[in-house]
């Protein structure tokens, strides 16, 4: 385990980087010994700095639960990050596109929690049962962390790359539709860039929200009644550009869209 002497550090200079928007350097070439679990502690800090400057935590995003996306980092278990309340974003918002450095964005499904969870012991039903709708959502991604080089070191300290959300379109109750073939298609001005189906998120995009309730059990932490989950991409990120128009359609599901000034 690192010296909290340079988590504090670190953690620091993340909050800053976010308000400057200037990444810093990345971490594992700084720090090469730096771990998975010095990662989390970073990010647990960042979080704490960020709530006590009077942000509110609203829920948790959810991130590398593709195979694709595990297999290029080189990591076989999903990340998570934290979403406080000025990420949430709605449908047909104008995003300042340099709010964010290096902006991409995913396709996903948020899972709106009406009860609590807490792990250990979460199982897919547990999710099923507590949460209160899904919603289609977009995931902004951002990064206060240089881009070339990144590992998964690197992007659990920055907050899993947690940019924003856009929620929009319809929100189903989860008995009322079969989650795993929730599909997208994924347009950035009026091209098809990308589409995708939310079973390739872990087969079921609920099984991420389970893993992290269990994951976060082991810091004493939970999942809240009220907290919005996001629950991973079923698309490869979109880079854009001021001025793109991005849209994402997904049938009986609606619709999400944004653009970037």
């Amino acid at each position: 385990m690192m010296e909290q002497a340079a988590i504090e550090a670190i953690a620091d200079e993340l909050v800053d980087a976010g308000r400057t928007r200037t990444p810093v350097p990345r971490l594992t070439a700084r720090y090469p010994e730096m771990t998975v679990e010095d990662s989390y502690a970073v990010q647990r800090l960042w979080r704490r700095r960020n709530e006590d400057a009077g942000r509110t935590l609203v829920g948790r995003k959810i991130g590398l639960t593709s195979k694709a996306m595990q297999a290029a980092t080189g990591i076989t278990e999903p990340d998570y990050g934290a979403i406080f309340d000025d990420m949430v974003l709605e449908t047909g918002c104008s995003v300042p596109w340099d709010r964010y450095t290096h902006p991409r964005v995913e396709v996903e499904l948020a899972f709106v929690l009406k009860d609590g969870l807490k792990g250990p012991g979460v199982t897919l039903f547990d999710v099923l049962r507590a949460t209160e709708y899904v919603v289609p959502a977009l995931e902004i991604l951002d990064s206060r962390i240089e881009m070339e080089g990144r590992t998964i070191v690197d992007t659990i300290a920055d907050n899993a790359a947690m940019g924003a959300m856009v929620v929009g379109g319809n929100p189903v109750k989860p008995g009322d539709v079969d989650l795993r073939w929730v599909s997208a298609i994924l347009y950035k001005n009026q091209t098809v860039e990308e589409t995708g189906v939310a079973a390739g998120v872990l087969d079921h995009p609920a099984n991420g929200v389970h893993w992290l309730a269990n994951k976060i059990a082991a810091h004493g932490d939970a999942l809240e009644a009220g907290d919005i989950i996001l629950a991973g991409s079923f698309t490869r990120p979109l880079w854009v550009y001021r001025g793109d128009t991005v849209h994402a359609d997904y049938g009986p599901l609606g619709a999400v869209t944004c653009r970037f000034d």
